[in-house]
C-alpha cells in the first residue's frame, strides 16, 4: 500500500478560511499542537478561528524536536480532553510530531505549515529525534494527513532563513532521488524523478528571485513556497519508498549526533550534503558533473546565505573525535547512504568529509 497524498488539500492566499468548513465536518474537538513563540500569534487565530465554529478547542506545545518524551506527553493530553483530532500548526518538527500522534491514537491529522521550510506538512513520515536534536529514525506511516492547508499568508510572516532551508531541502530530491532510482524502471518512481528534477531546475531559477522579493503579487514567490511544501511532498508520494534519500540526508542525520550551540533547520543541514554526496559521487563513482553541480548549487546556497561547510554548522570535524562520530553514524547498517547505487566504506566517508573541508573552507 503506498500514501500518495493528503485526502484534501488547501492552498493560496485564503486557504485557512476556505478550509474552515472542512475541518468542522471532520472535527468538534481537536487539539492545536505548536511549538515556537515565533508562530504563537497565528496559532491563538487558529484557536479562535475554530472557538467561532463552536468547536471545542485545545492547545498544547512541543517542549523539543519530535522525540518519545514530547510524543508521550502530548498522546496523554489529547486522551484526557478526549480530542478527537490533532491540528498541527508549525515547522516540520511539530508537523511530524502531530501526523505520528494522530497515527498512534487513531484520529486525523490536519496539517496547517506555518513556513515553507519543508514538505512535512504532506507526508507520510515522521523523523524522530531525541530530545537534544539527535536523528533517531523516521517512521513510515499508514497514510498522509487527512488535510493539509498551505496558506501563503501565514507563510508569509516566517523568517526568509525558513524558505532558504525550504528550498535546500527539495533540491535533495532531485540529488537524492535520481541517483537511487537511476535503475528502476517503475514508471510511476521515473516520473517521480523526471517531477524532481523540473522541482530542481524551477528552484534554481526562480529560488534568488523568491528569496529576495515581495510577498504580493509575486509568483516567483508563491511558486517557490509551493515547490518546497507540496511538489517535493508529491515526489516522494509518488516515488514511494523506491524514491529515496540518500547520502545528503545520511549525512543530515550524522551532523545532528554532534551538539552544537545553534540549532541549524533541517534543511540548512541537507544543504551540505547535498554537497557531500556530489563529492563522493565525484570520488567513487566517476560522476564528471558532480564539480558543476556543486558550483552552481554554491552560487544559489550563498545568495540564500546557506551553510556551505560543516564549519559553518557549528561543527569542528577536526576536534573531540567528531569525524569519526559522523563517519560511524553515516555508515551504520540502516543508513540511507547504503542505498546509493556503487560500493563506499567507511573510510570514504572520512576521506571526502576531509577533503570537502579543507577545500571549502579556502573558497
Amino acid at each position: 500500500m503506498q500514501s500518495i497524498s493528503p485526502e484534501t488539500i488547501f492552498r493560496g492566499v485564503d486557504a485557512w478560511r476556505k478550509a474552515l468548513p472542512q475541518i468542522t465536518k471532520l472535527t468538534k474537538s481537536p487539539l492545536i499542537l505548536g511549538r515556537s513563540d515565533y508562530t504563537l500569534d497565528l496559532r491563538n487565530k487558529i484557536f479562535k478561528d475554530l472557538k467561532n465554529q463552536n468547536l471545542n478547542v485545545n492547545f498544547a506545545n512541543l517542549n523539543f524536536d519530535c522525540c518519545y518524551e514530547d510524543i508521550s506527553r502530548i498522546k496523554n493530553i489529547i486522551l484526557r480532553n478526549n480530542n478527537d483530532s490533532v491540528i498541527a500548526a508549525g515547522g516540520g518538527k511539530v508537523l511530524d510530531s502531530g501526523k505520528y500522534i494522530a497515527e498512534c491514537l487513531d484520529i486525523p491529522c490536519i496539517t496547517v505549515p506555518l513556513s515553507a521550510s519543508t514538505c512535512a506538512g504532506w507526508t507520510a513520515l515522521s523523523n524522530i529525534y531525541t530530545k537534544n536534536g539527535q536523528f533517531i529514525k523516521d517512521i513510515a506511516l499508514r497514510s498522509c494527513p487527512k488535510v493539509l492547508i498551505y496558506d501563503h499568508t501565514f507563510i508569509q510572516t516566517a523568517p526568509l532563513r525558513t524558505l532558504a532551508s525550504g528550498i535546500a531541502d527539495a533540491l535533495a530530491k532531485w540529488y537524492e532521488s535520481s541517483i537511487t532510482s537511476s535503475r528502476i524502471d517503475d514508471g510511476l518512481v521515473q516520473q517521480a524523478v523526471q517531477i524532481s528534477r523540473v522541482l530542481r531546475d524551477q528552484l534554481l531559477i526562480d529560488g534568488e528571485k523568491a528569496f529576495n522579493g515581495e510577498f504580493e503579487n509575486n509568483p516567483f514567490w508563491s511558486n517557490t513556497i509551493e515547490a518546497c511544501g507540496i511538489t517535493a511532498g508529491l515526489v516522494g508520494g509518488i516515488g514511494g519508498e523506491k524514491c529515496r534519500t540518500a547520502a545528503a540526508h545520511a549525512f543530515h542525520n550524522a551532523f545532528t549526533q554532534i551538539i552544537t550551540p545553534n540549532k541549524f533547520f533541517h534543511g540548512e543541514i541537507v544543504g551540505v550534503g547535498i554537497l557531500l554526496q556530489l563529492r563522493l559521487e565525484e570520488m567513487k563513482n566517476n560522476n564528471k558533473l558532480a564539480n558543476q553541480s556543486i558550483k552552481q548549487l554554491l552560487g544559489l546556497m550563498k545568495i540564500l546565505n546557506l551553510p556551505t561547510t560543516i564549519a559553518q554548522l557549528g561543527i569542528d570535524v577536526f576536534e573531540n573525535n567528531n569525524l569519526e562520530k559522523i563517519a560511524d553514524f553515516t555508515y551504520r547498517d540502516k543508513s540511507e547512504i547504503h542505498f546509493l547505487p556503487f560500493e563506499i566504506c567507511k573510510q570514504d566517508i572520512v576521506e571526502v568529509i576531509t577533503n570537502f573541508e579543507k577545500q571549502e573552507t579556502k573558497i
